[in-house]
């Protein structure tokens, strides 16, 4: 079977990342001073994100590992750098103060059957955790970004 045009192909990928361009272009604005601080419920959204990704990652590294060992595993390495992304963003969340509106943190089963957002972030969270601790070791999640050069140059 062809693969479609590029054009055609991955539209969902294509949306997220349109997505996140279009929001990083509204946060920019002219004068520095303007720009709003990271909020608890925007960090929980960027979670939610990298974990997707992370997941998204894990499935493409195993499918490509056997037919292309050294691209599997670079994206391998992706995805240990993606999970350090997000658990950066992780405890971002837990040393940003929690609103004064303890509404917002109380549990409300009727509205959100996960659980109230400090509860949700956490158990991504765990879930990630869980899948990157089972396949590499701690070593690897505290090495450098790079010790070779790649085909690319800079």
């Amino acid at each position: 079977m062809p693969s479609p045009p590029l054009a055609d192909a991955h539209p969902y990928l294509r949306a997220a990342s349109a997505g996140v361009r279009h929001h990083t272009r509204t946060l920019a604005t002219p004068a520095p001073a303007a720009a709003a601080p990271a909020d608890r419920s925007h960090l929980d959204v960027l979670h939610a994100h990298l974990t997707a990704l992370h997941q998204l990652l894990d499935h493409l590294a195993e499918a490509t590992r056997p037919t292309h060992p050294a691209a599997g595993r670079h994206l391998a390495t992706a995805h240990t750098r993606l999970w350090q992304s997000a658990a950066a963003v992780h405890d971002a969340f837990h040393t940003l103060p929690v609103h004064e509106n303890a509404a917002d943190t109380e549990c409300h089963p009727e509205r959100l059957p996960e659980g109230p957002p400090v509860l949700t972030i956490c158990q991504r969270h765990l879930a990630a955790g869980h899948v990157i601790r089972r396949k590499t070791t701690p070593s690897d999640l505290n090495t450098p970004l790079h010790s070779h050069t790649t085909s690319c140059s800079q």
